[in-house]
Parts: C-alpha cells; structure tokens; sequence
C-alpha cells in the first residue's frame, strides 16, 4: 500500500476560559501555564511517534487547542525548530497556529511570522458584540478586526477567519451582516459554518433558541451567493477560499493523508507499507499528560471499516476523488466498492467517471445517507 502524505497536529490545551458551544478538549487556564514543561514533553511524545514517519517529510503542521496563542513566539519558535531536527520539513510546509484575536495575543503575530508560523487562523465567530457575549467570547468586534490588521502586517503568508452562523436568537440580516464585515477584511481563507449543540457542553445543559430551519437555509443558500460573488471557492462543507489558498493540512486530513497527533487529546492516523492502518489517541488531561502519560488508546482501522472511513473524509471535499487514490490509502479494490457508489449515482448523489467518483450538489445535502450506504454490515 503507498503511503499517503503526512502531517502533524499539535495540541495546546489551555484557554482564558472555557466557551458555552465548545466541546474541544479545552482547559481553563488556571495560573501560570507551564510552557516549556509542556513543550518538554510536547517533544518526548514526538520522539515514541517517530516510528510512524516512515522516511516521510511533514507535509503540513497545526498547532490547535485550545488557544495556542497563549504560548510566546520564543516558545512557538523552540518548539518548530525541535520538531524540525527530528523529521524533515517539506519545501513548501504549511505551518498553521491558532490565534486569539484579543489584543494581548495578536500583538504576538510577527514573533509567530518569524518563529517560522506561516498561516494564522483566528476564532472571530461573530462581529456582533452581543454575540459574542453570550458564545463566551473574551473578544468584541474591534479587536477582532484590529487582529486581521496585525495578521496582515505580520508577515504570515495566509490567515484564516473562523465565522458561525445560526446562533442564539440569530436573524438572516444579523448573520449576513457578520459574513459581510468577514469579508470586506479580505480574509485569503474563512471557515463559515453552522453552531451545533454538541454533548457535555454548556450549551446542551441549558440550550439557547437557535434560529429554525428555514432561516438556517436562507442564511447558507445566500451565504453562498456572497462568498462566490467576492470570489471564494467552497473546496469543503464548511471552508471557503481564495484561489491557492486552501488550507493544506485540512486537505490533507480530508483526502485521508496520515497525520501525527501529539499533545493533550491529540489524535492521530498512520498507514503501513504491509497495509495496516490505525488511528491513536494522546491522554486528554494536562495533569496526566505531564506526569509522561501520553498515549491515551491505539486501534486497528478495520479493512471492513475503511470504506466508511475513507469517504467520510473525502466526501466532505468538494473536488473529485480520484478512483486510484481509493485504492492507494485504503488497499481495497474499487470493485469492492463499485455497488454502493452505483446506488449513490442511481439517487443523484455521486457523479461517477472512468476515474474519478465526485459528490453532487444533491449528495452533499445528504452526506449521512450518503455514509450510511458505506456503513460494515
């Protein structure tokens, strides 16, 4: 089986608080975080997932959380140059960090720039300050715009704006407003997508009036209108961008590349030349994770189960799938598949070609019963 290309994400678990719609594994910082204890064994985690490379260069880096943004750029720059000695950079690295657009961390922006950081992506969520007060946002408007400036003069090639829409007691003009202010800042890349109320999070306790179901769907269908008339292309369910500025870890991620997952509840997903494949998961506690504990659970994807896999990530991609790369990062052949993907077409889910399968607009309304035909017996 040949190997797909690979990254690396990178967890950093603390925030200034924890966000009512969240469930990432987040903490709230509590103190002094410990920096370059937590880089320390950032590094020692890497070193026992160095078998998983495989005389692959890193593809792409993502330095999520949490908020990164809290870590220094001198910390962010000891931490990618000791990544960097242990496995190779390709040519053309993405190196994204998440940011927090309050001021105290977009000051930092330049430090990150020259710490080798080329992409920035920043948890805006909404330009309404009454919004952002009820998501538990430390944030407000002018600072969020004051961010994308910093981002701008920063020296990073590429940034990212992170927008919700269908939030508490939201109206069609109020979320377009805010797609709107998203987009006159000229953002290269913007993650605009829907609020869900997700478990054990504040927001399933006590959930807020969302907007119904005809309002969500005139907010996406002119959404989309907007994004395309100022030249965004939608390449994924919930990612817009200009063109070449896609974020190449997510495609990686999506195209069912491997990634190294290290850091508090990081995941992971490695390949094997004989044909395995098995995904991996970090211990989600700082406490834990500190005391050396990092590996969490580590299990086998099934060549029953990689089917499912597979097309769970890649038909969240726009773009066609090519037949070979199916059978190149699964090693399951294309007739064991060939019946399912004719039921999908037979519904005008999937538009079929001699080498290529390829989501239509239709599928991608109904991605779950597109899976659902994928799902083991």
């Amino acid at each position: 089986m040949q190997l797909p290309p690979l990254s690396l994400y990178v967890h950093i678990p603390w925030c200034v608080q924890k966000c009512p719609y969240c469930d990432f594994n987040s903490h709230a910082q509590r103190g002094v975080i410990p920096e370059q204890e937590y880089i320390t064994h950032l590094l020692r985690d890497l070193d026992a997932d160095l078998r998983y490379v495989q005389n692959r260069t890193l593809h792409s880096i993502f330095i999520g959380g949490g908020t990164p943004s809290l870590f220094s750029a001198d910390s962010i720059a000891l931490l990618l140059s000791r990544i960097r000695e242990k496995v190779p950079f390709a040519p053309n690295i993405e190196i994204t960090l998440e940011a927090n657009p309050g001021t105290a961390e977009s000051e930092r922006f330049k430090g990150y720039a020259h710490a080798g950081v080329t992409r920035l992506s920043m948890g805006i969520q909404s330009f309404d300050d009454d919004k952002l007060r009820h998501l538990g946002r430390i944030h407000n408007s002018q600072e969020a715009k004051a961010a994308v400036d910093m981002a701008k003069a920063s020296g990073v090639h590429s940034f990212n704006l992170d927008l919700m829409h269908g939030l508490p007691n939201q109206t069609p003009a109020q979320a377009l407003d805010d797609l709107r202010q998203a987009i006159a800042l000229a953002p290269p890349h913007l993650s605009w997508y829907q609020l869900t109320i997700e478990p054990n999070t504040q927001f399933a306790s006590r959930p807020p009036i969302l907007p119904d179901d005809d309002d969500l769907w005139a907010i996406f269908e002119q959404g989309n209108q907007l994004l395309t008339k100022y030249g965004y292309q939608q390449y994924e369910t919930s990612a817009y961008a200009k063109p070449h500025f896609q974020c190449q870890h997510n495609l990686n991620y999506w195209r069912f590349g491997d990634y190294l997952g290290i850091g508090c509840g990081a995941h992971g997903k490695v390949s094997f030349p004989a044909g395995d494949i098995i995904r991996y998961s970090k211990t989600k506690h700082p406490k834990g994770y500190l005391q050396g504990n990092y590996l969490y659970q580590q299990s086998a994807v099934e060549a029953s189960e990689r089917a499912f896999e597979f097309f769970m990530n890649r038909f969240r991609l726009l773009e066609p799938c090519p037949k070979h790369e199916f059978e190149q990062f699964t090693g399951l052949d294309c007739a064991q598949v060939a019946g399912v993907l004719a039921q999908a077409a037979d519904k005008g889910w999937v538009n079929i070609t001699p080498h290529a399968w390829q989501l239509s607009t239709q599928g991608a309304l109904f991605l779950n019963e597109v899976l659902q035909l994928f799902l083991p017996e």
